[in-house]
């Protein structure tokens, strides 16, 4: 047993800005699958969007939000984030995070923030740090982090399911009293203790065969909270991101929006520009109408890729502008100066989640979740580029704030040991990665940018065969970190493809052809799953 005060569930910018807060009033343990910097926060490269500029407006970055979120965004969470954002930016800048910064006139200081534009934003105000935003930010975090010593960082370390008090059978409210959390080095099952439990643990990339999210995104947070019995919503709403680096030994490397932000054009293979016939904003359109129109293209064309071309920017400005950018390609012998970048689209941000208030509180007490695993009403059906480690600065405050305003009543129940299978198969790791491999085939295949009726079906049927299966490893065998991550994709997709079910119509990142067009009627409607005891 291991007890504490907080228990946080991941270690990017969600979970680390929430430890610094509450760590002052209580001993804080961090969870998180490998080291403490790999997280989803590490690998964003565009920024962190929010009203710094003069030239912009809280209203102007309001209502770019809902117009992405095609009518489901929750105008007053919007509003709350957008309205808080700059004051925990300035935060952050405290801690020693440096954004990029441009000459000014002397009378402004002779520097200011060096604003980029992405997709959907009217004005630009995405604070950025070159093209390693999140790697900055995780750096920060994790240094601030460091001089706290009433926080401890369980690296290698991953959360097999919450403890809830509807699964140990007591009656009345569901509560949480923490998680089962397995030591990969050790090779031992800990039950970790705390009255307030955070779930920070990022989004599902690895739920879909093409990704640019690291290996730790299978949804681990999302999965555990719907066996414990919480609410779960939108997960229909996968983000595509439009531009992976398509090279089959760049493993997940993203080309970021910024880069269409600051000119590059996107062009079919015989070098025609083609977002014209989709959106007026063309390369700039939201992600949703860019990822379809780049599938689209590919699919009449029978091409494999198409071309992001930036090459009439001076090559010093993109040198210092996308330096890991540049570096990259380079490495696999593409010069961003001279040659067009080939991308294609791929997995990228689960807008759906853990249902929540914008304070991060669940329907279980006791259990808050923030960032991409939690479902706030922000991203509604889209998210706006660059929102994401916005609401995950502002609400891990929210969330700190809440359960140091209304402290959580102290553990006074019995937590049992975790019980494991004893079974050893020299089989099982074959079983595990092909299963695993099938699961994001099928989702890639059935639920991906453009999903129909009987695709959708199709795919329901092969993960219900698939989690039987699963769950006969898993309770007749020794628990590994891969087996408990297969089990926790295939729940994700299930509950990717139910939501997806439920929804009778196109919106935002939900495009079904058996319903080619939004229904009024699903304006403001959430699709909600829970899981009875």
């Amino acid at each position: 047993m291991k007890p504490f005060d907080f228990i946080v569930l991941g270690s990017g910018i969600a979970g680390l800005s929430f430890a610094l807060k509450v760590a002052p009033r209580g001993r804080v343990a961090i969870v998180t699958k490998k080291d403490r910097a790999e997280s989803n926060t590490n690998y964003a490269q565009g920024g962190i969007a929010s009203v710094t500029s003069k030239e912009d407006s809280f209203e102007l970055h309001v209502r770019d939000t809902l117009t992405a979120g095609a009518g489901l965004c929750k105008e007053s969470v919007v509003r709350t984030i957008v309205e808080e954002g700059p004051a925990r930016i300035q935060e952050l800048i405290e801690l020693g995070m440096k954004f990029s910064e441009r000459d000014a006139p002397a009378e402004d200081g002779g520097k200011e923030l060096d604003l980029g534009r992405e997709g959907g934003h009217s004005k630009r105000r995405i604070l950025h740090a070159q093209d390693v935003t999140g790697r900055e930010i995780e750096r920060a975090l994790l240094n601030a982090v460091a001089r706290q010593p009433n926080i401890q960082i369980f690296e290698n370390h991953i959360a097999i399911d919450l403890i809830a008090s509807h699964k140990l059978g007591h009656a009345g409210a569901n509560r949480c009293f923490g998680a089962y959390v397995f030591d990969k080095k050790g090779n031992r099952v800990w039950a970790f203790t705390a009255p307030v439990t955070l779930l920070a643990t990022g989004g599902c990339g690895k739920v879909y065969l093409y990704t640019t999210n690291p290996d730790i995104a299978t949804g681990d947070g999302v999965a555990m909270a719907y066996r414990a019995g919480a609410a779960i919503a939108n997960m229909e709403f996968v983000q595509f991101h439009p531009t992976c680096l398509y090279q089959p030994q760049a493993k997940s490397f993203l080309i970021s929006e910024a880069v269409r932000g600051e000119g590059g054009v996107l062009k079919s293979l015989a070098g025609k520009e083609f977002m014209d016939a989709y959106h007026p904003l063309k390369s700039l359109a939201p992600r949703d109408i860019v990822a379809r129109a780049i599938d689209s293209e590919m699919k009449k064309s029978g091409a494999e890729h198409v071309w992001l071309d930036i090459r009439h920017r001076p090559a010093p400005f993109l040198i210092e502008r996308f330096p890991n950018i540049y570096r990259t390609c380079l490495s696999y012998g593409i010069d961003i100066t001279r040659e067009p970048i080939p991308v294609v689209p791929a997995a990228h941000y689960q807008c759906g989640g853990v249902m929540t208030n914008v304070d991060g509180e669940t329907d279980i007490a006791g259990l808050y979740a923030v960032g991409e695993a939690a479902c706030t009403g922000l991203h509604g059906a889209n998210r706006l580029a660059s929102n994401s480690l916005l609401e995950a600065l502002v609400c891990g405050y929210r969330a700190a704030g809440k359960a140091l305003a209304n402290p959580a009543q102290k553990i006074a129940t019995e937590i049992p040991l975790w019980q494991s299978g004893n079974a050893h198969n020299p089989d099982e790791m074959v079983v595990v990665s092909h299963n695993w491999d099938e699961i994001r085939r099928l989702m890639w295949d059935y639920v991906g940018i453009v999903r129909t009726n009987k695709r959708l079906e199709r795919a329901a049927k092969r993960i219900a065969n698939l989690q039987e299966e699963i769950r006969e490893y898993y309770w007749n065998f020794i628990v590994t970190s891969d087996l408990l991550e297969l089990r926790n994709i295939a729940t994700v997709a299930e509950l990717i493809v139910r939501c997806a079910q439920l929804r009778p119509e196109s919106r935002g990142l939900h495009y079904n052809l058996d319903y080619p067009h939004p229904d009024p009627a699903w304006a403001q409607r959430d699709t909600i799953l829970s899981k009875q005891p």
